[in-house]
């Protein structure tokens, strides 16, 4: 019995540690949304700080939706929705020991996007040094966003790693499936091109099955993030 109360009062004070990290949700939304979203919202946070999960995303996903006018429902339901993406993602990473908030988040997204688990994980498992998981993440909710089908989104991105491109490399991609698309191409053709050019590019770095070690000539992941796709 003694063993039992000792561990519910570490887990009652875990909760609370959580808690108290949790920043001031409603007195953040004041003025910025109504007060029947910031009541549900610092509800919704509460939950996922309790859980262990990054609240911020929460917090910016309803001011985003209140400077755009969007109804309380609206709001609410998208911030909603992106509480269950952080507690799937979260349980998809933390197996691989991945339980960073930024990681965490930018698998929210893609798993928002269309891209499913084993998806995820396997771009974060690609993303080895110095490429960053979660800007990788990031770019491939952005890419699904525009219609690039989740599969070809993770050749795309496992193609320019095994090439590898430099990590800053990874953000023009958006841009450049969008370009193709403007020529006429599908999404899916344009993610196509450009993984067969970077498998093909001069210098391109090949591994059978998968990305291998440490490219040469790497550059630190840039500090600009792809626009999060998923709005309220």
């Amino acid at each position: 019995m003694r063993r039992v109360a000792v561990t519910l009062a570490l887990t009652a004070a875990a909760v609370l540690r959580l808690a108290a990290q949790a920043p001031d949700v409603t007195a953040r939304l004041a003025g910025r949304v109504s007060p029947e979203v910031a009541r549900a919202v610092a509800g919704i946070a509460a939950s996922a700080a309790e859980r262990g999960l990054p609240v911020e995303p929460l917090v910016q996903k309803a001011i985003e939706g209140g400077a755009k006018g969007k109804p309380a429902d609206r709001v609410i339901a998208a911030v909603r929705a992106l509480s269950v993406q952080l507690a799937a993602a979260a349980d998809a990473l933390r197996s691989g020991g991945h339980a960073d908030a930024d990681v965490v988040e930018g698998g929210a997204y893609a798993l928002g996007a269309g891209l499913g688990v084993k998806q995820v994980q396997q771009l974060v498992h690609s993303s080895h040094p110095p490429y960053d998981a979660a800007l990788t993440l990031r770019v491939a909710a952005t890419l699904a966003a525009l219609g690039v089908p989740p599969q070809n989104t993770v050749d795309l991105l496992e193609s320019v790693i095994s090439a590898g491109r430099s990590p800053s490399e990874l953000l023009d991609l958006p841009g450049e499936v969008q370009a193709g698309v403007a020529q006429g191409a599908t999404p899916a053709q344009a993610a196509q091109g450009l993984g067969r050019a970077a498998a093909h590019a001069p210098g391109a770095a090949h591994a059978p099955g998968g990305p291998q070690g440490r490219p040469p000539g790497g550059v630190p992941p840039g500090q600009q993030k792809p626009p999060n796709p998923h709005k309220p």
